[in-house]
């Protein structure tokens, strides 16, 4: 049952289409870190492809036809992409759904504070992560400011070859007794993951009345803050308080890398889940409009990192209430085709894999690992030791995902993620099966899973796009 190796496979043309589109992916994966520049990226892309937004098919009272593309965006976090197939939408749709978050650490609500000479934003991480791994790298910030007015502004720090970076302090060795003493998971407290920001003291010029003498006095105390409120006011014009009105997202600074010295794979921040989404995204993209029977839908969502929840996350009513827009378009606004259309869809839930890494072969049973260079990533279940909290997928499923993947000779491989009793994960696969509808787990093996910086096969990448082309045009 072992799989063979992609990478034995290729010819020169597979080579140029695999670089292409992997270039096209570390683009994505630089200009999208958060889900807000992911969306906005996504939603560029349609508008190219012919894709018009929901609002303006509303308005316009457009009757949606075969071959007509609609996106709809949630909150400016979550996008779903429409491609209208032959069959009546009641027959179901093929969706492929990605989530768009990534571990990080998240800028508290009121923030900024000094301490000797030293400025600090308080931060809160999202998502599981191992603390120790997010000291000493250099760090971007990037998010928006809401301010009273009602005007928004984009706030990205230290992507430019001449932006500043910021870290993440840590003891030096020397002082770390009591640091090397504690378990791993204790080694870096959650509130010590602040972000040093200053250390320059704001000059205050000199003044002969009192009460600028007591202002002066007053400042003295915490003159680097004043440092930093003063750049942000000439940079953004942002006060303290505009803080408590701002999203902002702590990410590891720089651009993805190809990695190793054959370049067979790509180093970057963010792969999970970006990884799927954008294989989504070109997979959806690259659809013609003729050839599609069953109505292809991409989802890309926010807060899977988080257990989905929320107004952005995959368990709002976002996508029931989009696909309701979607049938009234096509002159059918029954309740009970909405369901039908639902409970008659096939999803790949398109999320990650563990990838097998030998330095660590403790924690995986190798017969039912996923390896980098293999091809896209099947598992039948997810969650938790005894598949707690897991969609688990119809055996009928997987065979006719099989036979549609080796129809077209799409590479792939089945795994479960990890040792029964090691751990375990979740993916949105869960809530969308509530529905009825037959789903699976599919989507990129990955090492260093949830670290500032991830490791994806570039071949993987490449099986994963083609299986989501034929699984929306096929299944």
């Amino acid at each position: 049952m072992e799989r063979a190796n992609a990478w034995k496979s290729y010819g020169k043309k597979d080579l140029k289409k695999l670089e292409d589109l992997c270039e096209g992916y570390k683009e994505y994966l630089f200009l999208g870190k958060t889900e807000r520049e992911g969306t906005k990226y996504i939603v560029e892309q349609a508008k190219k492809a012919g894709y018009i937004s929901l609002e303006e098919a509303v308005a316009a009272k457009k009757k949606l036809k075969t071959g007509d593309k609609i996106y709809a965006v949630n909150m400016k976090k979550t996008v779903a992409l429409f491609q209208i197939g032959k069959e009546p939408l009641e027959k179901g749709m093929n969706i492929l759904g990605a989530h768009l978050d990534s571990p990080r650490l998240d800028v508290k609500q009121n923030p900024l504070y000094e301490k000797n000479d030293l400025a600090y934003l308080d931060t809160h991480y999202y998502g599981g992560i191992k603390k120790y791994q997010w000291v000493t790298l250099p760090l971007a910030i990037h998010g928006v400011v809401a301010k009273t007015d009602g005007t928004v502004m984009d706030v990205v720090i230290g992507e430019e070859e001449n932006d500043p970076v910021f870290c993440v302090t840590d003891i030096l060795i020397h002082l770390a007794q009591d640091q090397m003493a504690k378990t791993a998971a204790k080694a870096v407290e959650g509130e010590n993951l602040d972000l040093l920001i200053a250390s320059r003291p704001f000059k205050i010029e000199k003044s002969k009345s009192e009460k600028d003498e007591k202002d002066k006095k007053d400042k003295k105390e915490e003159n680097v803050k004043q440092t930093v409120l003063q750049l942000l006011k000439e940079k953004y014009d942002m006060s303290e308080e505009d803080f408590m009105s701002a999203e902002l997202e702590i990410v590891p600074a720089g651009k993805p890398r190809d990695m190793g010295i054959d370049r067979s794979m790509i180093l970057a921040y963010g792969q999970d889940d970006k990884v799927c989404a954008y294989t989504s995204l070109v997979a959806m993209l690259n659809q013609k409009q003729t050839r599609l029977t069953k109505t292809a839908c991409t989802l890309l969502v926010d807060k899977e990192e988080i257990g989905s929840v929320g107004a952005t996350g995959m368990q709002s009513k976002f996508f029931e209430n989009t696909v309701a827009e979607i049938l009234a378009l096509t002159g059918d606004d029954s309740p009970l085709t909405l369901r039908r259309c639902l409970a008659n869809s096939s999803m790949l839930s398109s999320d990650v894999s563990a990838g097998y890494d030998p330095l660590y072969s403790s924690c995986f049973e190798d017969k039912n690992a996923s390896f980098l260079g293999r091809g896209m990533v099947f598992n039948k279940f997810t969650g938790a030791r005894g598949k707690s909290g897991s969609n688990d997928a119809n055996a009928e499923y997987i065979g006719r995902i099989r036979g549609i993947l080796e129809k077209e000779n799409v590479y792939y491989q089945t795994a479960e993620l990890g040792k029964v009793d090691m751990g375990g994960g979740g993916t949105i696969a869960y809530i969308l099966s509530l529905y009825g509808m037959e789903v699976i787990d599919c989507g990129v093996a990955v090492l260093n899973m949830h670290a500032p910086w991830e490791v994806t096969s570039k071949a993987d990448i490449f099986e994963t796009e083609k299986g989501y082309e034929v699984f929306l045009r096929e299944a």
